[in-house]
C-alpha cells in the first residue's frame, strides 16, 4: 500500500500502459528530468559516432614506395634530379616509380610493390634498354609523412599483397555492429536498459583505449570488433531508452535528434584527425572524449516502461515521484498508481493484456508477410532501411576521397546532418512522412547522378553536391525509424522496427565494400547508391501516409490503411463542403458523424 496525502491509501495493482502514457500529460512530455537524462545519455552517443568513423584515419594509406637496400644519394623523379630527402616534395600524384642511385653507384628503379636493379648500369637516366633484376620489397617501404605521420598501414606495412587487410578493417567493425545490435537489444529487454547502458559505456572506454595499445594487426582487429559490439549495443539501447522517457508529443523529435549526437562524433573524428597525425595518440584521445559520462552514467534510472513490464510497481511509483519533483509538478497520488478503474475493469484489462502478450510471443518475422499489402510494405521498408544505411555510410566514409582537404570534408559530412534532422522534424509533421521520405531519396539519387557528371577538377562544386546528398540521405535515414513504427500494428511493431534495423546493419556492413569499388571505377559507389535511392523512392510513393492517423492495432487495420486513405481522399473530393460542416457550429449533421466513424 502507498500512503497518499490526507492519509488516503491506494492499492498497488498493475498499471495499464495507457495510464502510464497519460501520466506524461501531467509530468511533462520533455520536462527538466527528461531533458537531463536525454542529454546525459546522448553525450555517450557521440562516442558511437567517433568509433564508427575512426577508421578513416586509423587505416589511412599515404603514398608509399618500396624501400631500397642501403642509402640513396640521388633520385630522379619525372625528369627532375634531387637528393633523396626531396622525394615526396617532387612526387606527383599518379606517378608510378622513381629512379635512385645508391652510395655504391648501383642504379635502381623503384615502384610501389617492386624494385628493379639495373645490370651493369651506373648512369641515372629515365630510359634503360639493358637487363634488370626484380626483387621483392623485403626491406619494407618508405611512406609520405607530410599528411599522416603514421597509421596502422604504415606501422604494419598493410600495402601491396597485404593491402586487403587494411581494407577489411571497417567491414569487420561493421559485422561487429550487426551482431551487437542483435545481442544487446535482446539482453536489454531481459536485464534492463540501464544495465546495458552502464556496461556498454564502460566497455567502449576500455576497448577504445585498448585499441591504442595493440601490438599487431590481428589483436587490433579483435579489440576493434569487441568495440563495435558494445558501441552498437549502446546505440540500439539508447534509442529505446530515450523513447521510453519522453512523452508522445516530444517522442519523434527526441528520437530523431539522437542521430545529431552521432553526427557530432563524426565532427570530432575530423577535428582530432586534423590535430593528431599519429594513430595511437589519435585513438587514445578519441576514446577519452566521453570519459565524463563514465562517472555519471551510474546515476541513470531505469525506464518506467521496463519496470512496469517487469511488475516492479513500487519502483515505478518512486520514479514517477522523482520525475514530478524534478519537473516541479504536483501529481495526485491516484494518478501515479496503476489502478484507474474498478477492480472488475482491471481484471478484464489484465486478462486482455495477457492475451495480447501471448499473441505477441507467437509473432514471427513471417507475420510481416501475412498478406499481399504487408508483403509490398515490408519489402519497401526493408529496402529503405538498407538504402538509407548504405547511402549514409558510403557518403561518410567516401567524404575523405572527394578532393580538397579530407579533414574539412569529413567535418562537413557530420555538420550537414544536424540541420537535416531539424528540417526533417519540421517537414514531416506538415507534409507527411511519405511526402518527406520519397523526395529525400530522390534528391539523394539526383546528387549521386550529378557527382558523376561534374568535372573532378571543380572540387568545390563536387563537395557541395556530395554534402547535399548527405543531407538528403540523413533525412531519410532519420525518418524511417518513426515511419516504420507507424506503418505496422501494435502486436508486431517492435519486430518490424527490429527487422528494419537489421537491414540497416546489413547496409552498413556492405557500405565499406561499396566504397572500395571506387578502385574499379571511381563513380561506381555513387552509381549503386543512386540506383538504390531512385528505386526505393519510387516504391515509397506506394506506401500509405501515416500523418495524423492513429496507430493500427491489428493486421486487418494495417492492411486496410492504404485503401481507407484512398477512400477518404476520394470522399473529400466528392463531399468537401459537407465534410466542412463537421467543424462548423455546434450541430453536426448525421452524415458527418457516420463518415467520421467510418
Amino acid at each position: 500500500m502507498i500512503k497518499c496525502r490526507a492519509g488516503q491509501q491506494v492499492p498497488l495493482i498493475s498499471m495499464a500502459p495507457q495510464t502510464l502514457e497519460k501520466l506524461f500529460d501531467k509530468l511533462g512530455h520533455f520536462g527538466r528530468f527528461q531533458a537531463s537524462v536525454y542529454f546525459l545519455v546522448n553525450f555517450q552517443t557521440i562516442s558511437c559516432g567517433i568509433h564508427y568513423l575512426a577508421s578513416v584515419f586509423l587505416a589511412a594509406t599515404p603514398e608509399f614506395m618500396c624501400k631500397l637496400p642501403g642509402n640513396m644519394t640521388t633520385i630522379l623523379v619525372s625528369n627532375t634530379t634531387a637528393d633523396s630527402g626531396s622525394l615526396w616534395n617532387l612526387w606527383i600524384p599518379g606517378s608510378r616509380n622513381f629512379i635512385a642511385q645508391m652510395e655504391n653507384g648501383e642504379i635502381w628503379e623503384v615502384e610501389q610493390c617492386n624494385r628493379f636493379k639495373r645490370i651493369e648500369s651506373f648512369e641515372l637516366v629515365n630510359y634503360f634498354k639493358g637487363n634488370r633484376s626484380r626483387y621483392s620489397c623485403s626491406d619494407g617501404f618508405i611512406y609520405d609523412q607530410s599528411q599522416i605521420e603514421n597509421s596502422i598501414v604504415t606501422e604494419w606495412n598493410l600495402v601491396c599483397d597485404r593491402a586487403w587487410l587494411a581494407k577489411l578493417t571497417q567491414p569487420i567493425f561493421m559485422v561487429g555492429v550487426l551482431l551487437g545490435a542483435v545481442v544487446f537489444g535482446d539482453i536489454a529487454d531481459r536485464l534492463g536498459r540501464r544495465s546495458i547502458l552502464w556496461f556498454t559505456s564502460v566497455a567502449q572506454f576500455v576497448f577504445g583505449v585498448a585499441v591504442a595499445f595493440t601490438n599487431d594487426y590481428y589483436s587490433f582487429i579483435i579489440v576493434r570488433f569487441l568495440l563495435a559490439l558494445v558501441a552498437s549495443g549502446y546505440l540500439v539501447v539508447v534509442f529505446v531508452y530515450v523513447t521510453e522517457y519522453t512523452g508522445l508529443k516530444a517522442r519523434s523529435w527526441a528520437s530523431m535528434h539522437v542521430h545529431a549526437y552521432f553526427a557530432v562524433g563524426i565532427m570530432v573524428v575530423a577535428l582530432v584527425g586534423f590535430l593528431v597525425r599519429t594513430w595511437r595518440l589519435y585513438q587514445l584521445i578519441l576514446s577519452l572524449v566521453t570519459i565524463p559520462f563514465i562517472f555519471f552514467c551510474w546515476l541513470l534510472p531505469e525506464t518506467p516502461w521496463w519496470l512496469l513490464a517487469k511488475g516492479q510497481i513500487e519502483e515505478v511509483q518512486k520514479l514517477i515521484t522523482r520525475i514530478a519533483k524534478w519537473n516541479k509538478v504536483k501529481i495526485p497520488c491516484q494518478l501515479s498508481v496503476m489502478q484507474m478503474n474498478s477492480p472488475e475493469d482491471s481484471t478484464d484489462k489484465e486478462v486482455t493484456n495477457n492475451e495480447h502478450i501471448i499473441k505477441a510471443k507467437k509473432m514471427s518475422i513471417l507475420d510481416l508477410f501475412r498478406n499481399c499489402e504487408l508483403v509490398k510494405r515490408t519489402i519497401t521498408i526493408w529496402l529503405v532501411w538498407f538504402t538509407g544505411s548504405l547511402g549514409y555510410y558510403v557518403s561518410s566514409l567516401g567524404s575523405v576521397n572527394l578532393g580538397g582537404n579530407e579533414y574539412l570534408n569529413l567535418f562537413l559530412a557530420g555538420a550537414v546532418e544536424i540541420p537535416s534532422y531539424i528540417v526533417a522534424c519540421f517537414v514531416m509533421d506538415r507534409l507527411g512522412r511519405r511526402n518527406t521520405l520519397a523526395p529525400s531519396l530522390f534528391l539523394t539519387g539526383i546528387t549521386c547522378t550529378l557527382s558523376m557528371v561534374i568535372p573532378q577538377d571543380i572540387e568545390a562544386l563536387s563537395i557541395t553536391v556530395s554534402m547535399i546528398g548527405k543531407f538528403a540521405i540523413a533525412v531519410a535515414f532519420g525518418l524511417i525509424y518513426l515511419y516504420t513504427a507507424e506503418l505496422y500494428p501494435t502486436i508486431i511493431r517492435s519486430l518490424a522496427v527490429g527487422s528494419g534495423s537489421m537491414m540497416a546493419r546489413v547496409g552498413s556492413t556492405v557500405a565499406p565494400f561499396c566504397v572500395l569499388l571506387s578502385s574499379v571505377w571511381i563513380f561506381l559507389p555513387q552509381l549503386i547508391v543512386g540506383i538504390m535511392s531512385f528505386l526505393t523512392g519510387v516504391l515509397t510513393l506506394f506506401l500509405p501516409e501515416t500523418l495524423g492517423r492513429p496507430l493500427t492495432q491489428t493486421f486487418e487495420e494495417a492492411a486496410e490503411l492504404q485503401r481507407r486513405l484512398k477512400q477518404e481522399k476520394q470522399a473529400s473530393k466528392d463531399g468537401g463542403s459537407s465534410a466542412a460542416m463537421c467543424f462548423i457550429g455546434h450541430k453536426v449533421p448525421l452524415k458527418c458523424v457516420v463518415s467520421r466513424m467510418d
